[in-house]
């Protein structure tokens, strides 16, 4: 029966209600994960001589290889066009020059960092200055590129009950050569957390997620780039409003928090008239998620040239 459940439960994660503590959210931040039940549950079946279990096994063993298997294989070299690096660098990193140095060692095109402060963003603008001359920090968010940034602004996604000082949402012009510009968003949703009282309380990420969502809507601009640090998975319903118009790389396991033991990626990079083709880990940085590196893959320029309309 737990095998049964598993299985379907990868198959069909919407079925699963959030009417109960969200539990359809968390279950969809794990999925992956649920595949430990085969070799936990494979004994017991083996003890019962049961063929119906061992079917059941079976049968999650194979929705499990089939969703997850692909990631696992190798990958070979995907043609792309820039590099960029997503990173939640945290407030609380007592290095970052050694982190920026990490980040330049990428080679990124483009860098988006969470939880700035005042002090660490004097250092990673010196430590990027020479590479990347182009920037904006807004709140405690900031993105670095080598191309001009043609105009920059604040995106406020905070939830309506957060009353304090609270920007951590920005939307950039990038030109990345005269007939090309695309949409960069850097953003760093609201925590969610699993409490006894409710159970996995998303309610301040998913408002947000909406805003955002809102946001990449009503951008007409051809080619839109999101990079942030989003607190759930692709899976996860409370994004949604994001998900349903951006895509990403399909590498499952390129887990980025917590740094100690990943079990979830919650950091994306996500696009629209853009493809995210191959996404990647780097190493340990003194925060409490690993950076994730990206390629992405721009239509060619002789399609009908992009023109930035909002």
């Amino acid at each position: 029966m737990c095998a049964l459940l598993s299985a379907s439960v990868l198959l069909f994660p919407s079925a699963v209600p959030n009417s109960l503590g969200n539990l359809g959210s968390l279950i969809e931040n794990f999925l992956p994960w649920l595949g430990l039940a085969i070799p936990i549950l494979l004994p017991l079946g083996v003890l019962r001589r049961s063929a119906t279990a061992l079917l059941a096994l079976l049968a999650a063993a194979a929705v499990w290889a089939a969703q997850y298997g692909p990631s696992l294989l190798p990958q070979g070299s995907v043609e792309h066009d820039l590099t960029v690096v997503q990173h939640n660098v945290s407030d609380e990193n007592d290095n970052p020059s050694a982190t920026a140095r990490t980040i330049i060692d990428a080679g990124p095109d483009l860098i988006a960092l969470e939880e700035l402060t005042g002090p660490a963003v004097a250092v990673y603008k010196a430590t990027f200055r020479s590479r990347y001359p182009h920037h904006a920090v807004m709140g405690t968010v900031g993105l670095w590129s080598r191309y001009p940034l043609v105009e920059t602004e604040v995106m406020d996604i905070r939830p309506r009950a957060i009353q304090r000082d609270w920007s951590r949402g920005l939307r950039a012009t990038v030109r990345i050569d005269p007939r090309r510009d695309i949409a960069v968003y850097v953003a760093h949703l609201p925590s969610v957390r699993i409490r006894p009282s409710n159970g996995f309380d998303a309610q301040w990420r998913d408002e947000s997620a909406a805003l955002l969502g809102d946001a990449i809507t009503a951008d007409k601009t051809a080619h839109v780039l999101l990079m942030g640090d989003l607190n759930g998975t692709t899976k996860d319903r409370g994004l949604s409003p994001i998900t349903s118009q951006l895509s990403s790389s399909d590498e499952e396991f390129e887990f980025s928090w917590p740094r100690a033991f990943p079990v979830a990626r919650i950091d994306q990079v996500m696009g629209r008239g853009t493809t995210v083709t191959e996404v990647w880990t780097l190493p340990a940085t003194g925060s409490d998620h690993l950076p994730l590196a990206a390629h992405i893959k721009l239509p060619g320029l002789s399609d009908e040239p992009a023109v930035t309309q909002r």
